[in-house]
């Protein structure tokens, strides 16, 4: 099996990975011990019964920490799962609405539209044609146009209202 590379480790390095001949260390508390060998470094980790963690790899020379590798792990992985948290997925929530809808039905999806934008999500509407109803698209896009001068300070037009087959569609995004 020529070339085949070693599978590599993902994290930081940590003690003997380290193969620079020096690093600028860092003590346990937070002190700066200066720019020591390696092997130096290790012996002091060794001292203090932690890990020798390698942080800024890019750095000249690179800059290395002694800590609890298992701790800082475990950390790491705890502020990655917190960001996951609190990350917003946006929806994509879809309205459907007929050219001839009464004034209450129309009110009454309205309502739930401006819910959909505060909640942070996008809105899909859909105009619905059945029938002699296709002949009056006009009808449709003149109730698209009034919901979006209704929530034109909540909301801006990602994607303006045109046909595809038997319904026009608009998408809405929340500003």
């Amino acid at each position: 099996m020529p070339n085949q590379t070693p599978p590599s480790k993902d994290g930081p390095r940590t003690n003997e990975d380290i193969t620079v001949p020096s690093v600028r260390l860092v003590g346990a508390d937070g002190e700066m011990l200066g720019v020591v060998s390696v092997r130096e470094a290790l012996e002091v980790a060794a001292d203090s019964g932690l890990d020798l963690v390698e942080v800024s790899p890019n750095a000249d020379p690179p800059v290395c920490k002694i800590l609890d590798y298992g701790k800082f792990k475990y950390e790491a992985q705890k502020k990655k799962a917190e960001a996951r948290k609190k990350q917003k997925v946006i929806e994509v929530k879809e309205i459907k609405m007929r050219p001839g809808i009464d004034q209450h039905d129309y009110d009454v999806k309205m309502k739930k539209v401006r819910q959909f934008l505060d909640n942070g999500d996008k809105v899909k509407m859909t105009m619905r044609f059945r029938g002699r109803e296709m002949a009056h698209q006009e009808l449709g896009m003149n109730v698209l146009r009034k919901a979006r001068q209704e929530v034109d300070e909540q909301a801006k037009v990602e994607l303006e209202p045109r046909m595809e087959g038997r319904q026009m569609t608009m998408v809405l995004a929340p500003r």
